[in-house]
């Protein structure tokens, strides 16, 4: 089968083209050109915004950003490809718009299905964040919104879709330095890391980057996804501080984690929004129907992670500020 995946050599592409090339099947990668994964593949060069028409059964978008994009694709491939399938996020469920303050109402009841409630307010990050996130996704566009990009997917008559809805995806090279908050803290030789109750307890989807790609090939190499959409994270799903204690073990740190309540905790380390609402997602459609199961452990995902991640930790990242003298004052 030929399979061509759109933005492959990025943080999840690469993996997701080696378990094709894996299940025997000839793959196709457009991209810019500007990343060096050495992939054994049929190289494509060119931007999002003219994507050609390349004829192949099977379609994989990585980095489809809002509705618009999503249209322009189907445009492009319907009568060319037998099949798309798209990658979204949990962020269209309402828990995640409850979550960040865009919604009101009472919580949702998790762990979220593929049939929980979707937001009703798009593009649910404010324009400034989005911003600064091109920086390290830079196929990000003004519109960003996944759910009118699921609805262009999902809504064709002629080109079946099938929706990959990620979690927070880990592992070495994460754009996002999702362990950044704990491992910066360990590697500065810090006594102590603090952790405000609420946001100790959460828990919000999480998956190691094989772990994810193999889903998204399961997806693209089986007809029973067809109008199909998954949730996709490791199982299970665990609180804030559960995360950190594994990587403060996979890392040798044997400080400790004091938990406060909210009143004493630095202004810094506030989580921006509700930590009542869980995002925990429920992913048992992917594994009852296509037969998924986590390739890596979390305990060798998160060792991995960490040892990739710790000699190239920078010295500060946007979206994790410090302030050790307030954390100091807080201790």
């Amino acid at each position: 089968m030929k399979v061509l995946v759109i933005g492959g050599t990025g943080f999840i592409g690469p993996h997701v083209v080696r378990r094709l090339l894996d299940r025997g099947h000839d793959v196709a990668v457009f991209h810019r050109g500007k990343s060096k994964a050495d992939l054994p593949v049929e190289h494509v060069l060119g931007d999002r915004s003219a994507v050609p028409k390349i004829k192949a059964d099977v379609v994989i978008d990585l980095i489809l950003s809002s509705g618009k994009q999503a249209q322009a694709l189907m445009n492009t491939f319907r009568g060319v490809a037998r099949r798309v399938i798209a990658i979204s996020s949990c962020d269209v469920y309402r828990a995640c718009g409850i979550l960040h303050g865009s919604e009101d109402g009472p919580l949702q009841p998790v762990p979220l299905t593929e049939d929980s409630e979707l937001r009703t307010k798009l593009q649910t990050y404010p324009p400034q964040q989005l911003e600064k996130a091109r920086q390290f996704y830079p196929w990000i566009d003004d519109e960003y919104d996944k759910i009118p990009m699921e609805r262009a997917i999902m809504g064709d008559s002629e080109l079946p879709g099938t929706v990959c809805r990620l979690p927070m995806v880990y592992g070495p090279g994460d754009p996002a330095r999702r362990f950044f908050p704990t491992l910066r803290r360990i590697a500065d030789a810090r006594p102590a890391i603090i952790f405000e109750e609420t946001f100790a307890a959460w828990k919000a989807p999480r998956g190691y980057v094989e772990n994810v790609a193999e889903a998204i090939a399961l997806a693209a190499t089986d007809d029973r996804a067809i109008n199909r959409i998954y949730n996709v994270a490791d199982r299970p799903a665990f609180s804030e501080l559960q995360w950190a204690r594994k990587i403060a073990d996979a890392a040798g740190w044997r400080g400790r984690f004091v938990v406060l309540p909210k009143d004493r905790v630095p202004k810094h380390l506030y989580f921006p929004g509700n930590a009542a609402q869980h995002w925990e997602t429920d992913t048992s459609r992917i594994r009852n129907e296509l037969g998924f199961g986590e390739c890596v452990s979390v305990e060798e995902g998160v060792q991995r992670t960490v040892e990739a991640d710790l000699p190239t930790l920078p010295a500060e990242f946007y979206m994790y500020p410090i302030d050790y003298a307030a954390e100091d004052a807080a201790l």
